[in-house]
């Protein structure tokens, strides 16, 4: 297996099944916004959600949400960290509850972390990760051994982000428990650097979101409840993957 990160959507490689393909899809591909995207979507779907859909832009959002039926939908719109005008829900996780979202389909559009899954939609396996699922994550991906793993992170608005860069790594530390420390897994020196920021922060995940820029912006908007929530390890036992395109369910 070769495990790769790369920082933002804008620095994933095209690959085959978009426009302009420069290098072979990974067999497995996962996107990361730990604040708060994948984080809210593996909150859903544990909560009963039936899928959840992403859209990168809000225009795309309103317009197929509306075939379907106003009871069995939920709109997620976040720009800025704010909730959207017109949606029924911004994107924190901790509103993802089960008399919430249990048996609807969630359409969600927010700053990042839907472009990041729609950067990758074309892999032929595509998940979801966050802290709060990392174990199931590396459970799911030891079973099927892909030769090749990428990890997109989301970013904040194509810069670097701490905070899916960590989660990269704590991915990258619990696979490395099984397969073995060995220089081999690593498929680029973004991947290498993910596990030493994990291995630095490990057990500081809710301090180095207090110094990330994105966790600052949470904070300001007074959401330490979502920072706190969002910095925890393996509280949810699902695997949020890709069934049609931008298209996530419970594997």
């Amino acid at each position: 297996m070769k495990i790769s990160v790369f920082h933002t959507p804008e620095l994933t490689p095209q690959f085959s099944g978009s426009e302009s393909p420069t290098t072979p899809a990974p067999d497995c591909a996962i996107a990361i916004d730990v604040l708060r995207a994948t984080t809210t979507i593996a909150t859903a779907l544990a909560a009963g959600a039936e899928s959840v859909q992403a859209f990168c832009t809000l225009e795309e959002l309103m317009t197929t949400s509306e075939a379907w039926p106003a009871d069995r939908r939920i709109r997620i719109g976040e720009r800025g960290g704010k909730t959207v005008e017109g949606c029924d829900l911004g994107n924190s996780p901790l509103d993802c509850t089960p008399d919430r979202v249990a048996g609807k389909r969630l359409f969600m559009s927010t700053t990042n972390g839907t472009r990041a899954l729609q950067t990758i939609q074309s892999a032929p396996v595509v998940l979801a990760a966050a802290l709060v699922n990392r174990r199931a994550i590396v459970d799911f991906v030891l079973a099927q051994q892909p030769a090749t793993l990428w990890m997109t992170a989301s970013g904040w608005e194509g810069s670097f982000s701490l905070e899916d860069t960590v989660c990269a790594g704590a991915i990258i530390s619990a696979l490395l428990e099984k397969l073995g420390q060995d220089s081999d897994w690593f498929g680029n020196d973004e991947a290498v650097a993910a596990l030493a920021l994990y291995d630095q922060w490990r057990d500081r995940l809710l301090q180095l979101f207090h110094q990330a820029s994105h966790g600052q912006r949470l904070l300001r908007l007074g959401l330490l409840e979502d920072l706190e929530y969002c910095a925890s390890q393996d509280r949810l036992d699902v695997v949020p993957i890709q069934t049609a395109p931008a298209v996530l369910t419970r594997a």
